[in-house]
């Protein structure tokens, strides 16, 4: 004769998940994840939710499969929307992972920053870029620690003034080449000399147009671009020539 087996109805057993947790209002609120996918949600890597809940339920404790009651989740979030919760949990809430987990976590994530910042970056000094090797050393040097809640790229942009403190390092910049066209190009151009600072290039040619190529900062080429276009009602254009002003060779130190 087949034994009955008791579940209770507020039980949802799940395995092999990865648990987000919150405390609210004296109580604990967890998610279950797929594992390696709640770094992706918050970087911004991973956009489907499906991807990353195993299921849109808010438990107490999700190992033992207890869901949290309705009472509960309205005197703590101000809603029984559980959907709502669990994307609150998922970006603010506590990922918890076994210390190997959290190890090999954070040096995987040190070392995307790392990579980051040696794509971004030269030694202004030579013009040289530094390898990723170079910016893991100098990152430890600074006691720099993961913020799981931040994406690498915003803590990588953050580092690097930090790292300005122990070593030459500043952002690659653009080369490029500002044609400008048009009746009113001398007036057009002494417009944009204000807003440059490293000119290589400054030429009028025999039809009254001015070429320039200069090297700017990446987030100069929209500016300049919009500049251009509207100064000389589409006469004019701004070409990359190369995104990244580096001097080939051996690495920067």
């Amino acid at each position: 004769m087949a034994s009955n087996i008791f579940t209770p109805t507020n039980q949802k057993l799940l395995t092999n998940v990865a648990i987000v947790r919150m405390k609210r209002t004296g109580k604990r609120f967890e998610i279950a994840s797929y594992k390696n996918k709640v770094l992706s949600w918050r970087s911004g890597v991973e956009k489907d939710i499906d991807e990353v809940l195993q299921t849109p339920t808010i438990f107490t404790n999700v190992t033992r499969g207890e869901v949290a009651k309705r009472d509960d989740l309205i005197k703590a979030f101000g809603s029984d929307d559980h959907m709502a919760i669990c994307l609150q949990i998922l970006q603010k809430g506590e990922l918890q992972v076994s210390d190997k987990e959290r190890q090999h976590q954070n040096e995987c994530t040190v070392k995307e920053i790392a990579t980051i910042i040696a794509d971004k970056c030269i030694n202004p000094e030579n013009k040289r870029p530094y390898t990723v090797n170079m910016i893991t050393r100098s990152l430890k040097e600074i006691h720099f620690s993961v913020k799981p809640n931040r994406s690498s790229k915003q803590q990588a942009l953050e580092m690097i003034d930090k790292l300005k403190e122990i070593m030459p390092i500043e952002k690659s910049r653009m080369k490029l080449q500002l044609s400008i066209r048009g009746r009113d190009s001398k007036r057009v151009r002494e417009k944009i000399i204000t807003q440059l600072d490293d000119i290589e290039v400054d030429d009028r040619l025999d039809d009254g147009s001015i070429d320039i190529v200069c090297n700017v900062d990446p987030g100069m080429y929209r500016l300049l671009d919009d500049l251009i276009r509207n100064e000389t009602k589409g006469m004019g254009r701004v070409e990359v020539i190369s995104l990244r002003e580096v001097v080939e060779g051996d690495s920067g130190i």
